[in-house]
């Protein structure tokens, strides 16, 4: 049902916990169809760049596996090009996925909720 690079990242996925004293923290829930996966992703930037990141997730295989693939693609990127990490991104790097699924791609979301908040602590 699921592809491999899902069940990869589901069954041991990267960059888990938290950031203490973190530079900026996001949250997101899925879609529509899935209120009940919830995300948070936690930052740490240098020079404009993100050089730790760490996500929790809530949910089903999809938005684990979303997590961590997010993450993955995020690490050691510019703010503006971590920023420019789309679900569509996320679902294409993960492989075939139900349609039904794509709700729980919440991780570039939480991602981009980090990123402003860093933004708005520099302010």
């Amino acid at each position: 049902m699921y592809s491999e690079q899902v069940l990869q990242h589901f069954q041991r996925p990267h960059n888990v916990g938290e950031i203490e004293s973190a530079d900026g923290l996001g949250r997101a829930t899925g879609g529509a169809r899935c209120p009940e996966d919830l995300v948070y992703i936690w930052i740490r930037v240098i020079d404009g760049r993100i050089v730790e990141i760490k996500h929790k997730t809530r949910g089903c295989p999809v938005a684990i596996a979303a997590s961590s693939i997010t993450t993955d693609m995020a690490l050691g990127k510019t703010l503006e090009e971590a920023a420019g990490i789309t679900e569509e991104a996320v679902a294409a790097a993960l492989g075939d996925l139900p349609e039904r699924k794509l709700d729980s791609i919440a991780a570039p979301a939480a991602l981009r909720a980090a990123i402003a908040d860093y933004e708005s602590k520099r302010k």
